[in-house]
């Protein structure tokens, strides 16, 4: 019985060393550090850049702050289809409250939503990705995904750093439930 357990304890501990091998070779492989369940509570805008936007521009990513952001959701274009907002939040976050208009667009699921993202994104001058804000770094893997698969323009995609959190923090329009249900309620600052 004591060999038994030996060798289980052994086989184990080989199966997770090779597991945390192949995890850090890997270029898409967790990182261990990174907190995967970040807090739902308001960033504030000092605190929103904890991505760095260098990081960003390092990626061939362009950044936009949040005063950039609520002119261009005022901009005719928009309703046109020709400025985009994609949401690279998950279906229970992006319902709970999005930028209204905003497409879903979780990365780790692409395939559920590239048939509605995809015709949109093409046809767009302007994307802009966002996610929760601050930690988050979901609006960069989104926005680097959309453009190397989808080949878009780099010089069209921006990635709304301040995320959802300071557009809610900014007092600006927030939409639940599905892209254009109407459910539309403004924070409060």
């Amino acid at each position: 019985m004591k060999n038994l357990f030996v060798e289980a304890f052994a086989l184990a501990a080989l199966g997770a060393a090779l597991a945390f091998t192949a995890n850090a070779i890997s270029p898409r492989g967790l990182k261990l550090s990174r907190n995967y369940f970040p807090s739902t509570q308001v960033i504030s805008a000092s605190v929103s850049n904890a991505v760095p936007a260098q990081k960003l521009r390092d990626q061939g990513l362009q950044v936009i702050e949040t005063a950039a952001v609520s002119t261009i959701f005022r901009d005719p274009r928009v309703q046109d289809g020709l400025i985009v907002f994609i949401d690279a939040r998950n279906t229970q976050h992006f319902q709970e409250g999005h930028i209204p208009g905003a497409y879903e667009f979780d990365h780790y699921r692409p395939e559920q939503y590239l048939p509605d993202v995809m015709p949109v994104c093409q046809t767009a001058e302007q994307i802009i990705v966002y996610c929760t804000g601050g930690d988050c770094e979901d609006s960069q893997f989104a926005a680097i995904f959309l453009r190397d698969s989808l080949g878009l323009e780099k010089n069209k995609i921006f990635v709304y750093i301040g995320g959802i959190h300071e557009w809610q923090a900014a007092g600006l329009p927030v939409e639940t439930g599905e892209r254009n249900s109407g459910r539309i309620r403004t924070s409060t600052k």
